[in-house]
């Protein structure tokens, strides 16, 4: 392996090995943390439970909306009859105090709502964020001036307070998980349009920008093919990161009972109904809570992964997983790698 780094300094063979392309180191930097591959796995299995709901509470033979009085001991004021709050072989994590509703299935159709959420206002959010930002970056001063201002009214805004109220004066007949959706989308956007802006200001003034404005392509033309390229990996580490967030912030409203209402189920309204059943049904509470907890870490530990991959020279906040090995020498490893292979297939062609 050292040959083959002397031989590239010494006989610079590397220009006739091909260069890997931008996926490809993104996924050799990203495969040197451990703790970001494990939370990929923990996140690709939350988003395939919430896919395959309907499939997974079929099997168990249950659904998320009804109800069954006779699980539940109404004397005691609705505690789940047996042991560990009803688990048995038709309720594989117990049933829901009062209502005797299945826990399972309310848990992994709560997956879909949370997730869900999660996602398209991440979606929402980065669309606007874009939009207004490369607008701000490559329009005039008045248009420069026009949405940075409204930017920083955005930024400005307190998310939760303006999303009660938005919620509260909205008619109970609109689907709760869309508005839901569209009010975290639509108030958080401020941070990513700077973002954005920024970054598409420093963009500007490099040489191939430069080129392909005095070559006559008109200002979106360039910002598709030039600028939004560059973009890219800014966008998608801001992103990654903005997914956890969300969840919490639809937890939360759902927690203060503005978010989804029943009888659809989400994390954030078991939560609110499981906190006067602690002690008497400790399971009720711990399960939403703990799938909410993991999930929240997952993505959080993978969009730092993700960011110090699509920036290598970026340490990385959270040193769990990361290893001894600096993701730059496990690139060149690689590639030193790939050189003798293909030192090897001369020789033997030769």
């Amino acid at each position: 392996m050292s040959e083959a780094l002397v031989a590239v300094g010494a006989a610079g063979t590397d220009a006739s090995v091909p260069a890997a392309s931008g996926a490809r180191q993104f996924w050799r930097r990203l495969r040197a943390q451990r703790a970001a591959l494990v939370a990929a796995a923990v996140v690709a299995l939350l988003v395939l439970v919430a896919l395959a709901a309907p499939l997974l509470t079929a099997l168990e033979g249950q659904d998320p909306t009804t109800y069954h009085p006779s699980l539940v001991d109404s004397a005691r004021g609705g505690v789940p009859i047996g042991s560990l709050g009803g688990i048995g072989a038709d309720h594989w994590l117990g049933v829901e105090p009062q209502t005797g509703r299945d826990l399972f299935a309310r848990l992994v159709y709560g997956a879909r709502v949370s997730l869900g959420v999660a996602l398209a206002a991440t979606v929402v959010q980065v669309a606007i964020g874009v939009a207004v930002g490369v607008g701000s970056a490559l329009g005039n001063r008045w248009v420069d001036q026009l949405l940075s201002r409204a930017t920083d009214i955005i930024v400005s805004m307190p998310l939760m307070i303006m999303s009660l109220a938005l919620l509260a004066i909205v008619p109970s007949s609109f689907p709760r998980p869309v508005l839901v959706t569209l009010v975290i989308g639509l108030i958080a956007w401020g941070n990513i349009a700077k973002i954005v802006r920024a970054q598409t200001l420093s963009l500007k003034g490099l040489d191939h920008v430069s080129a392909a404005r005095l070559s006559g392509w008109g200002t979106w033309h360039v910002a598709r093919r030039e600028l939004l390229p560059g973009l890219a990996a800014p966008v998608i580490t801001y992103a990654a990161l903005l997914v956890p967030t969300n969840i919490s912030v639809e937890a939360a409203l759902s927690f203060l009972g503005v978010g989804v209402k029943p009888p659809t189920p989400s994390w954030g309204q078991m939560l609110t109904a499981a906190d006067v059943w602690y002690q008497a049904a400790p399971q009720y509470l711990l399960l939403p809570a703990g799938a909410l907890f993991v999930t929240v870490l997952a993505l959080t530990v993978l969009g730092d992964g993700v960011r110090t991959a699509l920036d290598p020279r970026a340490a990385s906040r959270l040193r769990v997983g990361t290893g001894r090995k600096d993701a730059k020498v496990v690139e060149d490893v690689e590639d030193a790698k790939g050189v003798e292979g293909a030192m090897s297939d001369k020789e033997a062609t030769a």
